[in-house]
């Protein structure tokens, strides 16, 4: 007999994954993109085949794969190796060369809407109004281009687009909490919500008709739900709201009237049917915890793109409205079980306030259980660690550490009133939260308090300085993937179309400078006494180079033990395989040295 051995960590780091998709009007092909020769291109299967074949070679992930209605191309969107300046181009269905149709070097692009005839394209662009956008309708036949929307007091895009295209919706953002809707009509603006001085969002516009439009808000609620605009009438109406449901996204089926929406439960999605006829709505099974996209094609087939905590992103489709999924792509992490990797265990504890918290405890197999727990803090921060797969988590995991992520105050998910506590307060709460979670995993057997390290990438990266500033005693050895070393140049650097709610997000570097002098990680870097490893991609447009830079130019000059990896070719993550291998191996031989 052959005697295999364990999988090696090798294996972990080979993981592909689906990071966007597309379904042809006739559904005979899926375009996706995937990392399949290390790289994230545009590839395709033709269905019901299963063996993909390329149809790009760019190298660039995709923010944008959208299929025309006609069938004729697809409108395909990249960046340059992370810098986030997406640029538009059309895509015949075989591949090959891609036609320039919207490219402007240093702009970036947005995606709004395609006409079913495929002649006029909407979208939103930083050129000539970096700071509230603008939004425009490109013809494609004729080259000529129309300003639709001067965006002005906040970052405005448009949402969705009448059929007819006499009239369309568009939201302006001032926040991730604060987005107001609205109905343009005959060059007049109508508010799809209420009026009213509380905070709320839109998050989602579909037009079911040319006289409805249904959309995801929590509007004079904490969480989301669906309501509906009738445009004659400019008449609100509250269609379906479901206890501790944070609904996030909806797509129709014009062929079936009805509604797809997914709510988010948490650390999990939850997919749900409402029939527009009888407004019975119904709970969906879900061949996987976290839905990332979800497609209604023409016939009311559905295709939806997601992932759980043991297995990436893959594409699944139903023939029969989620009653069962069959699954298009087999991704997984190549020669590993799914028996070998590890669920997370869902903990909820108090913090310092008494405020309950949610948080995934991913515990090493005792056979391979080094007896160390790495804490991550989630970057955002209103955002959510979920039931999500993370190769990184799981490779450290097999390698015999466990991992705590909580869902601090700040997360996503759990309300707008939950979510909104981070405003103003980066350094305070979510940093106790972090701390008191670490203080109940020792008290509660989970975690030894000399064996354990600290990780994070983004907020989780800022978070991970400040917690080593402030309590390096609880931590053998710190990892910082581009995070926020100093609120006040973070607050110059960040996009232009960021600008206009850094005050109510982070804080008014004059009106609040000594809160922010006390929530910047560099201010306590006499606190930085512990062994550091600092990743940062040299093109990314949200922390720049430069954060990273001064955190550890000053721990230098204090004679700090800082190992400092730049990625010429990245911006805020990781796009390409070779510098994810190179950043996760960097990470398992770091910790590796302290076990």
């Amino acid at each position: 007999m052959i005697s295999f051995p364990k999988p090696d960590v090798e294996q972990f780091f080979q993981t592909l994954v689906v990071e966007n998709f597309t379904v042809s009007p006739d559904e005979k092909q899926i375009v996706f993109s995937t990392n399949l020769n290390g790289h994230f291109n545009l590839w395709a299967m033709d269905l019901p085949n299963q063996f993909p074949y390329p149809l790009t070679f760019k190298n660039q992930s995709a923010e944008v794969v959208h299929y025309a209605k006609n069938g004729e191309f697809i409108i395909a969107g990249f960046d340059n190796d992370g810098d986030e300046n997406t640029q538009l181009y059309a895509l015949a269905p075989k591949g090959g060369r891609l036609i320039p149709l919207r490219t402007n070097e240093g702009v970036r692009h947005f995606f709004l809407h395609l006409t079913e005839d495929g002649k006029r394209l909407y979208y939103a662009s930083t050129k000539e109004n970096p700071t509230y956008l603008n939004s425009y309708v490109y013809n494609i036949e004729t080259g000529e281009e129309k300003l639709i929307i001067e965006g002005a007091t906040a970052p405005t895009f448009i949402y969705a687009v009448n059929p007819n295209e006499k009239n369309l919706v568009f939201v302006k953002q001032f926040g991730n909490t604060n987005s107001l809707a609205y109905l343009l009509a005959d060059q007049k603006e109508y508010l799809l919500t209420p009026a009213t001085d509380k905070q709320h969002t839109v998050t989602d516009v579909v037009y079911t008709s040319e006289n409805e439009v249904y959309f995801i808000t929590n509007y004079d609620a904490d969480r989301s739900y669906l309501a509906k605009f009738e445009i004659d009438t400019k008449k609100f109406s509250k269609v379906l709201q479901l206890e501790q449901e944070d609904f996030q996204f909806i797509s129709f089926s014009e062929k079936d009237q009805v509604l797809y929406l997914v709510g988010a439960y948490g650390v999990e999605d939850r997919l749900y049917s409402l029939d527009l006829s009888s407004g019975e709505h119904k709970r969906i099974s879900l061949p996987v915890s976290v839905v990332e996209k979800i497609v209604v094609a023409d016939s009311g087939n559905l295709y939806i793109q997601g992932r759980s905590a043991i297995r990436p992103n893959n594409l699944f489709k139903s023939t029969d409205k989620g009653l069962s999924w069959e699954e298009l792509t087999h991704f997984r992490v190549p020669g590993v079980s799914d028996e070998e990797l590890v669920e997370p265990e869902v903990l909820t504890y108090p913090s310092f306030d008494g405020l309950e918290l949610e948080a995934l405890f991913f515990r090493a197999k005792e056979e391979n259980n080094n007896g160390h727990v790495i804490l991550w803090p989630h970057g955002g921060p209103q955002s959510i660690e979920r039931k999500w797969f993370r190769a990184m988590f799981q490779f450290l995991i097999n390698r015999g550490y466990s991992i705590f992520a909580p869902n601090f105050r700040g997360s996503s998910n759990y309300g707008l009133k939950f979510m909104k506590m981070v405003e103003g307060d980066w350094g305070h709460g979510p940093r106790l939260d972090n701390i008191h979670g670490l203080d109940w995993l020792i008290e509660n057997g989970y975690a030894e308090r000399d064996k354990i390290l600290l990780m994070g990438g983004s907020y989780g990266g800022y978070m991970a300085l400040l917690l080593h500033g402030r309590h390096a005693d609880y931590f053998k050895a710190v990892v910082d993937i581009f995070g926020v070393s100093n609120l006040f140049s973070f607050i110059q650097s960040v996009p232009e179309f960021w600008k206009p709610f850094m005050n109510q997000w982070v804080g008014d570097p004059e009106k609040d400078k000594e809160k922010l002098t006390e929530f910047s990680p560099i201010t306590w870097l006499d606190g930085m006494t512990k062994p550091m490893l600092v990743i940062q991609g040299a093109n990314d447009p949200r922390v720049v180079k430069a954060e990273s830079d001064q955190i550890v130019e000053a721990l230098r000059e204090k004679g700090r033990d800082v190992e400092y990896i730049v990625l010429p070719d990245e911006g805020h993550g990781f796009s390409k395989k070779e510098n994810e291998i190179l950043v996760y191996r960097k990470i398992l031989e770091f910790f590796d040295r302290f076990i």
